[in-house]
């Protein structure tokens, strides 16, 4: 493949140059330009060849200014080790045999009483003390050595998913403290702006609800089950109560977490492995939320898409989104859609997810879309997301680890020829532990984009965030400022100033 002529990658630079004046306000000078060209060039040089210089690139990526990580779970972005340190202030351990949080405390006490030698369940201290449960216990709750002589291989999405089971109980508390280390490495890494699919919406349960929606023979009978229920909830003095609490503790949690460097919002998320009373009560809770918190700017659904529970209510699921989105026409939806790939289901379960995420439930982004080329209305998909401007959350290591879809194969590559946006993002970076550095790395590498198009990826972070305009606005200006930094910080490497791309 012949890789682009020089004077090709300067013009693309310069269009990024006229893309920022006009998108953003900011009119270019020439010594700007030349830096954004030198830039450019630079990138170009790190992915040509017949290897990209990945070193380079990741010490490129970590200072370049990324403007949002849009697809992020807060419970999977924190690291292992962080919620190792978290045992001791809920004054929990875990078991050395099966790596296990016990949460009981007459458990907790009785193993405290025991001398150290006999404990089977460990305090912080004594796990970090223990070098072979340490390293045992980072394998179970992470990926870590899952690819490099790592004695636990069970399949890649067993691994992946199960890892949650292990650290949930110290996952559900010291949330201002796991938010703001979260702040400190996202502006470690130059990344403005987070938005976090932070806790589970409250949820109530109702088997004649269950009943009800599980049975309507057509959408009529299930939308006046759905308004049964919803009347139900309203009604509720529990249900409103839960509801309260949720909004208030996000408030409290956020304490301290924006300032002039890092801004961060939260998704409510629903879990589609429960029964259709629970995911419509917990998805109703989100869209009230998200109406009465300034913080919470959006809902979502989680839960692995492959499993029985997920495949059987996948269209009931998007029915439901679709008469709650009527009813609060305001609330952003960014829905887990299409994280399937062939051999997880049988072929026709490939058929019609997104389609069904964008086309029913009114989807304002879709998280992860890997399997588009399988859908039915492939290109009427991204059709519809290209003229509607619907962007595709991008987790390229998430994808590669658990479900085995990577190069090639990987639908951004159909996304970026048909027009589709798309921002790139880091899903789960504490369970597959990487950073969003990372992802920016790993798609430079893998589809040797233009500085331009990279660029433009590390604006959209913020263009489609679900955020007020003025805070984008914001937002943009911040980003310009970072970029003119960081273009004449490379502009003045050695390296940057005769850089010419090389052929292959």
């Amino acid at each position: 493949m012949i890789r682009k002529t020089s004077s090709l990658l300067i013009a693309l630079a310069l269009a990024a140059s006229a893309y920022a004046a006009s998108a953003h306000g900011a009119a270019p000078t020439a010594k700007s330009k030349a830096n954004e060209a030198a830039t450019a060039r630079h990138l170009a040089g790190l992915i040509a060849g017949a290897e990209p210089k990945l070193s380079e690139l990741t010490l490129f990526f970590s200072q370049m200014p990324k403007g949002a990580d849009l697809h992020h779970h807060y419970s999977g972005a924190l690291y292992a080790e962080q919620y190792v340190d978290f045992l001791d202030k809920q004054g929990l351990c875990v078991n050395k045999q099966t790596y296990r949080i016990e949460t009981s405390k007459a458990v907790i006490d009785a193993q405290r009483a025991l001398p150290a030698a006999e404990r089977t369940c460990l305090s912080s201290a004594e796990v970090l003390a223990d070098d072979f449960t340490y390293r045992e216990l980072l394998q179970r709750w992470s990926s870590k050595d899952f690819d490099n002589h790592g004695a636990i291989q069970p399949p890649p999405d067993r691994q992946f998913f199960q890892t949650f089971g292990f650290f949930g109980p110290v996952s559900n508390a010291n949330y201002n403290e796991g938010l703001l280390e979260l702040k400190k490495r996202a502006i470690a890494e130059n990344v403005g702006y987070i938005e976090t699919m932070f806790k589970l919406a409250p949820m109530t349960g109702n088997a004649d609800a269950d009943s009800a929606m599980w049975k309507a023979g057509d959408d009529a009978a299930l939308t006046a089950a759905m308004r049964s229920w919803m009347e139900t909830l309203e009604k509720d003095p529990t249900f409103n109560q839960n509801l309260a609490e949720y909004v208030e503790r996000i408030k409290a949690n956020h304490a301290n977490i924006d300032d002039e460097q890092f801004t961060m919002r939260y998704q409510a998320y629903v879990l589609r492995l429960l029964n259709p009373s629970l995911v419509f009560s917990s998805m109703l809770a989100g869209f009230k939320a998200a109406s009465q918190s300034e913080l919470v700017v959006g809902v979502n659904i989680v839960g692995q898409e492959s499993l029985a529970p997920s495949m059987r209510d996948y269209a009931l699921h998007m029915k439901m989104f679709r008469f709650l989105k009527t009813r609060y026409p305001k609330v952003k939806l960014s829905l887990h859609a299409g994280e399937l790939a062939l051999g997880d289901v049988p072929p026709e379960g490939l058929k019609f997810h997104i389609d069904q995420a964008l086309n029913v439930a009114g989807a304002d982004r879709i998280g992860h879309g890997i399997d588009l080329a399988h859908e039915s209305n492939a290109t009427g998909i991204m059709k519809t997301m290209r003229e509607k401007d619907i962007p595709v959350e991008i987790n390229l290591t998430s994808n590669a680890f658990i479900s085995g879809i990577k190069g090639a194969n990987h639908p951004v590559t159909l996304y970026r020829k048909f027009g589709v946006p798309y921002v790139i993002s880091t899903d789960d970076a504490g369970v597959t532990r990487h950073n969003l550095s990372q992802e920016y790395t790993l798609f430079a590498s893998r589809y040797q984009p233009s500085y331009a198009e990279i660029k433009k990826v590390s604006y959209n972070g913020v263009r489609y965030a679900f955020l007020p305009e003025q805070e984008k606005q914001r937002l943009t200006r911040q980003l310009d400022e970072r970029f003119a930094r960081f273009e004449a910080q490379v502009a003045s490497w050695p390296a940057a100033a005769s850089a010419t791309p090389r052929a292959r």
